[in-house]
């Protein structure tokens, strides 16, 4: 491109060169043609106006005294009449330029000059000329080559951010050239790559939660299938599948909810729920784990207690506070529901060391855990509560109390009692 950017305006400038230079040498030839035999002509008229004035006064015509009026390239021959001709100056060989004049008294003068003066004089022009062309020429490069740099220079970063793009690599370069359609160009690729690094981020994020939120339920899935596999029992058989069934429906509900967030956070599906049946569920589901790490679960409050959400998120903000407290804390982990307002609340507890101080105030941030712990569980929880309406707070440090607030089922108003008319 930045050749061809060279050559076309190469090309322009020698086209517009030849039009007008050739016409400018045509003019010039013939101004200076001209202007040497208007002065071949003038200089015979003066040459006759002495002459004459010397007849007149019947003075001698000299021909040394009259060499002092014409130039030195220049020959002159004067006829008087009964006089011998004189010439003046040397007679010029090849093509000539003359003039003629003749006096009142019947006096002639031929002034002659060779035209290689002209031509002289002519090359000269042509050379000046031929210089202003190639200066010409040269801005004309120069300018070009810089034109050429100003388009082509942009183009091929325009290309290397393309090429970024489609290797994985969004970053947005945020640089401009100057040049408004390259610019508009430079925003749409930025803003491309700012889209193209939303969507990755949102993806990497959905497999980490993901990978997070369905280790549990696969694991507590896994124990179940292990139950059935080692039993005979048809009783037993049959209340393990009826759990396994129940966790493969939470299962679904944790992707979906997974997918609903990562596409829009805000969007939520809430409903009015029995929480009470919501806290016995994980208290069941979590049972066993506890019951092997020697430790025990327990749920204690208001019931019963019915809020605003999604129970499937719910249950999942539990787990991950259960799941929390069964890595991080120690001794009994208790649930507690109350009432604060128009607010239910659930608060999970332990007897563990808690949370470190340096941690209290980023604890939901992403990546930040206590131990060597993915980071992510606590801050999914978070998600997903506000994406119900609700909040999750970590009330106290040591020891640990975090608490789930949702909003209360609103109570119906009573009917008013129809009124009985005594006649």
């Amino acid at each position: 491109m930045r050749r061809r950017l060279i050559n076309s305006t190469l090309a322009v400038v020698l086209v517009v060169i030849a039009v007008f230079g050739v016409s400018l040498v045509i003019v010039e030839t013939r101004t200076i043609s001209n202007s040497a035999q208007e002065s071949v002509d003038s200089e015979a008229l003066r040459l006759v106006s002495v002459i004459e004035a010397k007849v007149l006064e019947r003075e001698r015509v000299d021909g040394g005294a009259l060499a002092e009026q014409i130039g030195p390239e220049r020959f002159a021959r004067i006829d008087i009449p009964g006089s011998p001709p004189v010439e003046i100056g040397p007679r010029p060989d090849g093509s000539v330029i003359r003039g003629i004049a003749t006096g009142e008294q019947g006096e002639t003068v031929v002034v002659e000059e060779s035209r290689s003066t002209v031509t002289r004089e002519v090359g000269r022009t042509l050379m000046i000329i031929g210089a202003v062309a190639l200066l010409a020429v040269v801005a004309a490069v120069l300018l070009a080559v810089r034109q050429a740099n100003k388009l082509a220079s942009p183009l091929t970063d325009l290309a290397e951010t393309a090429e970024r793009l489609g290797s994985g690599d969004p970053r947005p370069r945020h640089k401009r050239y100057g040049v408004p359609e390259l610019d508009r160009v430079a925003d749409v690729l930025d803003s491309s790559a700012e889209r193209i690094a939303r969507m990755l981020t949102a993806e990497r994020r959905l497999a980490a939660d993901a990978s997070h939120q369905l280790r549990t339920p696969l694991t507590a899935l896994s124990m179940r299938l292990e139950e059935i596999s080692v039993t005979d029992d048809p009783d037993t058989v049959k209340e393990e599948a009826t759990i396994a069934l129940t966790q493969v429906e939470r299962l679904t509900d944790v992707v979906q909810r997974l997918l609903t967030n990562a596409r829009d956070p805000r969007t939520g599906s809430a409903v009015a729920f029995d929480l009470d049946e919501v806290v016995k569920q994980q208290i069941e589901e979590w049972r066993p784990a506890y019951r092997s790490a020697g430790r025990a679960i327990v749920c204690s409050g208001k019931q019963p207690l019915r809020a605003v959400g999604t129970p499937g998120a719910v249950a999942q903000v539990l787990a991950a506070l259960i799941e929390n407290s069964l890595m991080h804390g120690g001794g009994t982990v208790a649930l507690r529901s109350r009432v604060t307002g128009n607010q239910a609340v659930v608060e999970v507890t332990d007897e563990g060391p808690g949370v470190p101080a340096d941690l209290g105030a980023r604890i939901f941030e992403r990546t930040i855990s206590g131990r060597n712990s993915t980071g992510i569980g606590l801050a999914v929880a978070r998600d997903l509560a506000e994406a119900d309406g609700g909040r999750l707070e970590l009330l106290q440090q040591q020891p640990a109390v975090f608490a789930l607030f949702l909003s209360r089922e609103a109570k119906p108003r009573k009917k008013a009692e129809p009124e009985h008319t005594v006649r």
